[in-house]
C-alpha cells in the first residue's frame, strides 16, 4: 500500500493513503488513544486518495499511527486464531 507524507511536525501529521478502507479503521483505532487529540480522513473527490490527519498530545504523531497499527495487527491475529478454532 502506497502512504504519501503530506506534512510531519512532531505532534501533527497528515498522510495520504491508497486505501479509504485502511483510512478508516486507522482513524477509528487512533481515536481510542488517549493520547490522541484528533484524527479524521477527508477526500476531496471520490476519484481522489483519502487524506488522514492526526494531531496527538503525549506522544507524537508516527508513534499514534505505528501503536494503532499495531493494535490492528493484533486484533486480526485474534480474529484469525478464533475463525481457524470455528474449522
Amino acid at each position: 500500500m502506497e502512504i504519501n507524507v503530506l506534512r510531519a511536525e512532531k505532534d501533527e501529521i497528515e498522510v495520504e493513503l491508497g486505501n479509504l478502507t485502511i483510512a478508516e479503521i486507522l482513524r477509528v483505532y487512533l481515536n481510542k488513544d488517549a493520547n490522541v487529540g484528533f484524527a479524521a480522513w477527508r477526500r476531496e473527490h471520490p476519484t481522489k486518495r483519502p487524506k488522514l490527519l492526526v494531531k496527538t498530545k503525549g506522544k507524537t504523531a508516527k508513534k499514534a499511527i505505528a501503536d494503532a497499527v499495531k493494535a490492528i495487527e493484533k486484533d486480526l491475529d485474534k480474529l484469525s486464531s478464533d475463525f481457524k478454532k470455528l474449522k
